[in-house]
């Protein structure tokens, strides 16, 4: 089942980039499954000059390996992290009102903004 649609993760800049990875889907969806709290998703695929705009150096949502899921109180906030690791996510960066989650092959990392 899929709670998502291709247009959820569309660049915001409007260009049109919205292919996610795979493999990032399928955690999602089984994050989303596990969690059973709606994912609104504040941004997916990003291109290049959008990346760049919102002061991003990385490329994870560039690859669209990355998931930024809006979020703005404690309990969701605890359900949706957990849902993330336990669906394998092993990146998840913490805001006030998103929480990031990417798959990149790069070192574990809980982090805040």
């Amino acid at each position: 089942m899929s709670y998502f649609t291709k247009d959820e993760f569309a660049c915001k800049c409007g260009c049109g980039k919205k292919d996610m990875d795979a493999e990032h889907m399928r955690m999602l969806i089984k994050a989303r499954e596990v969690a059973r709290v709606p994912f609104v998703i504040n941004s997916g695929c990003r291109c290049e000059k959008h990346n760049a705009a919102v002061g991003s150096t990385s490329r994870n949502h560039i690859e669209g390996k990355a998931s930024d899921i809006a979020c703005t109180d404690g309990w969701t906030r605890l359900v949706i992290i957990k849902a993330l690791l336990y669906a394998g996510f092993k990146r998840i960066g913490i805001s006030k009102t998103f929480i990031h989650a990417d798959n990149m092959p790069l070192n574990a990392s809980i982090w805040v903004y």
